[in-house]
């Protein structure tokens, strides 16, 4: 006589069967799954490993964009109220030890929260790339800058910090008696004296030397 399985209505026999035909379905799809897990890692790690050994798989170095590239921000453009930037009569710069103001005036040179869009002294001047011929000259002297844009014959070096603070930085002059004018008067002072007119409208380009993802 035959037995039944309740839950199934299959005989006992044809329930056991089928049990086990579904152990093994199960099975083999957790093994797929193990598989096809298995295998996402290893490329996964394949490309990590890639991009470990390369460099330049992840980003391009060279990708970022130049802020003074595109647009010369100190190029000629709208007519500067000379009153920003010319030196009111009387000034002094404030006073301190020269090696404070320095240090002070390196870090303001490249500090970005001076200027309205993202520039610092730093960014069109590393390596003192894009200053004139004139740079060169002790000042006060005629800057093309100035002459277009201020209608200014000469201008002093503290005068010069105003005018880059008001066009390619969009901001502000500084306070005449402030110490971030005197540091930067300072720290420019620096810079005019290890600077070549050869160097003159030079550009840096951060991709200029040997390229990393070159072929071997």
């Amino acid at each position: 006589m035959r037995s039944w399985d309740r839950a199934t209505g299959l005989t006992a026999a044809t329930a056991r069967v089928c049990a086990r035909q579904t152990v093994r379905r199960g099975i083999r799809l957790v093994i797929g799954g193990i598989v096809v897990a298995g295998a996402f890692t290893l490329v996964a790690g394949t490309d990590a490993l890639a991009q470990k050994a390369n460099p330049c798989a992840a980003k391009n170095p060279c990708a970022a964009t130049n802020p003074c590239a595109a647009r010369n921000p100190c190029a000629a453009g709208g007519a500067v109220d000379p009153k920003l930037i010319a030196r009111p009569a009387g000034t002094r710069l404030a006073a301190g030890k020269l090696a404070d103001l320095l240090k002070d005036g390196e870090r303001l040179w490249n500090d970005k929260k001076l200027s309205t869009n993202g520039m610092a002294c730093q960014t069109c001047h590393q390596g003192n790339a894009s200053f004139q011929t004139s740079f060169a000259k002790p000042y006060p002297h005629a800057v093309k800058m100035v002459g277009e844009r201020a209608h200014l014959k000469q201008i002093h070096m503290d005068e010069m910090v105003q005018m880059c603070m008001v066009v390619p930085m969009a901001a502000n002059p500084l306070p005449w008696d402030s110490r971030e004018l005197a540091a930067l008067t300072a720290y420019t002072a620096k810079v005019q004296k290890s600077f070549k007119p050869t160097q003159a409208n030079s550009a840096v380009n951060p991709c200029a030397a040997k390229n990393p993802c070159a072929a071997k």
